[in-house]
């Protein structure tokens, strides 16, 4: 099975939505993408693409760290979907690694999740660098990864997310 990447075209905004539907088997990931991508904050938008069929998609959207010192340009990664007959092949990994490359390139020094406390540290993301972000968020799940060695380091901050994620 070939599978190619690319970033997200116009033409694939309604198969996005699906994937992350039936991923998550509700439509309130797929909304929160439709939400993020009209409010104009989508850093990146990556799609996994079989037999012309996009089977996996992650997002990365604003989400900027408000510390004493400045702001640390920073996004959050979230949804991150693969169709259920295509899950544990890999192709999720590919997706998050090829995301995070995008996003280092993109300026971005810093990636905040709430995800999977088992499955996100592999990819270096950590719950003790997200400590000292004050947000919504919090515990294990709640995880942060430094595109920018030394970064997070010692930073006391703040991360506001943007409304899309509390009204899907």
């Amino acid at each position: 099975m070939a599978i190619h990447y690319r970033e997200e075209t116009a033409d694939d905004q309604r198969a996005i939505h699906q994937v992350n539907t039936a991923a998550f088997g509700q439509p309130a990931e797929g909304n929160l993408v439709d939400l993020l991508r009209n409010d104009g904050l989508v850093v990146v938008s990556y799609v996994a693409i079989s037999s012309d069929t996009i089977v996996g998609h992650i997002l990365f959207s604003e989400l900027p760290i408000e510390t004493k010192q400045g702001t640390i340009p920073a996004v959050a990664l979230a949804p991150m979907a693969v169709l259920p007959q295509y899950q544990r092949q890999g192709i999720g990994s590919e997706l998050v690694r090829r995301g995070l490359d995008i996003c280092r390139e993109r300026g971005q020094q810093a990636v905040i999740v709430l995800g999977h406390p088992d499955y996100y540290p592999r990819f270096g993301f950590s719950p003790q660098l997200a400590k000292r972000i004050s947000s919504p968020f919090s515990g294990e799940a709640f995880m942060a990864l430094e595109l920018v060695a030394g970064v997070l380091e010692n930073v006391q901050g703040q991360v506001t997310y943007p409304p899309p994620f509390f009204s899907v």
